[in-house]
């Protein structure tokens, strides 16, 4: 029988892969948004970089939005 800690292990484990799904599918969605809308090289590139960093934008908005 496995004790509580192996069991937290496998959670935080299997936690951290559901993490990274979802950043990943989050970063596709954005990359494809920002890309379909820019106009020229620089403006694509600009929308690169923001879908990799697109958690503190969302965090941002929901903050600012709750008045925290």
């Amino acid at each position: 029988m496995e004790n509580n800690s192996e069991k937290r292990y496998m959670f935080r484990e299997h936690s951290d892969h559901m993490a990274s799904i979802i950043y990943i599918l989050g970063f596709i969605g954005t990359l494809y948004y920002n890309l379909s809308i820019s106009t020229n090289f620089l403006m694509g590139l600009y929308g690169f970089l923001k879908a990799l960093v697109w958690p503190a934008f969302l965090m941002y908005s929901l903050f600012k939005h709750m008045g925290v």
